[in-house]
């Protein structure tokens, strides 16, 4: 999409894809509706809608290569193999940034309203460069995953992450915005975090999400624990520093325990000193590990970012 100096300003839907065939032509009609309200309540915009195939293995690229052919506001990208749900959002908003004045990004699952974009647009052109999507309530979650996504919102902030509650990837950027946020060099994606980094002005439309349409989820249990890890260790190193509390508090235990025996050993009683000592070494075994563990997690990440490999390979663009 070449820009025009003369022509509406752009804004660009971002719609990252990952074996949605199921819902993806029901996405493809409901966004295409919003981008035709949008040009209608603001003339001097032009609506595109752009959908990023992050490696799907179902007929994804062949239903966008179709959309783009039938319609001219309709683009895709597809990468070379699964980056994952953070990179290819990059990739979508790194296109974005360079063909748009504004951009929103939206998951194709159709669990968020898409109605509200309108409100977004609003938003934007009042001025207000970053407009967050904030869910009402979770009321399609199971209980685990309720109270599990409320209990990560409250640890990040505890442990100095800066995020919007009830607030996943459904925002609207401009351009400057956008701009900003591809100056940010690591690897390790956690875009909620930062864009809330960014220091613009903000604001936040609500919204009741709704049921998956059709298709899976793309977040199991073990993905959803991946990445708030990776939103943990993206955003705080204070996890470094409860490691040094958690040594000392063992050495404060383990000074408490030398006195408590001592004491008992001027008393005359003798101590079953096995269980003790067990207890000890795995406390103390178990503490090491753990503290090991966070360490390699935030080594990992310094390898990956040293080693400074792009976050996808665009394969085929239409």
């Amino acid at each position: 999409m070449e820009k025009d100096s003369t022509a509406r300003q752009n804004v660009v839907i971002v719609v990252p894809c990952y074996n949605e065939e199921a819902v993806l032509r029901e996405t493809h009609t409901r966004l295409t509706e919003v981008c035709r309200r949008i040009e209608q309540e603001h003339l001097c915009l032009s609506a595109h809608l752009l959908y990023v195939d992050d490696g799907s293995r179902d007929a994804t690229w062949q239903m966008i290569s179709e959309f783009a052919s039938q319609d001219k506001a309709s683009h895709g990208l597809r990468l070379s193999h699964n980056c994952g749900h953070q990179h290819a959002l990059w990739a979508g908003l790194e296109w974005a940034a360079h063909h748009a004045e504004a951009a929103v990004s939206i998951d194709a699952d159709l669990q968020d309203d898409v109605d509200v974009i309108l409100q977004m647009v609003q938003r934007w052109q009042s001025g207000v460069d970053i407009v967050y999507g904030v869910r009402r309530d979770r009321p399609t979650d199971t209980f685990f995953k309720k109270h599990s996504a409320q209990m990560f919102y409250r640890l990040l902030r505890k442990l100095g992450g800066d995020v919007v509650y009830n607030h996943a990837d459904f925002r609207l950027m401009s351009r400057r915005a956008l701009a900003a946020l591809m100056t940010y060099p690591e690897r390790n994606t956690f875009l909620r975090g930062m864009v809330r980094t960014l220091g613009f002005a903000e604001d936040t439309v609500l919204y009741d999400r709704g049921e998956r349409f059709a298709g899976e989820s793309k977040y199991p249990l073990r993905k959803m624990l991946a990445f708030a890890l990776d939103g943990i260790t993206s955003f705080s190193v204070r996890p470094l520093s409860l490691i040094v509390w958690i040594g000392l508090l063992i050495i404060l235990l383990a000074i408490a325990a030398v006195i408590y025996a001592l004491v008992q050993h001027a008393l005359g009683n003798t101590l079953p000193g096995w269980t003790s000592l067990l207890i000890s070494i795995w406390f103390v075994g178990g503490a090491m590990l753990t503290s090991l563990g966070v360490i390699g997690i935030y080594v990992g990440k310094i390898y990956s970012e040293v080693k400074q490999r792009p976050r996808y390979i665009v394969w085929e663009e239409c």
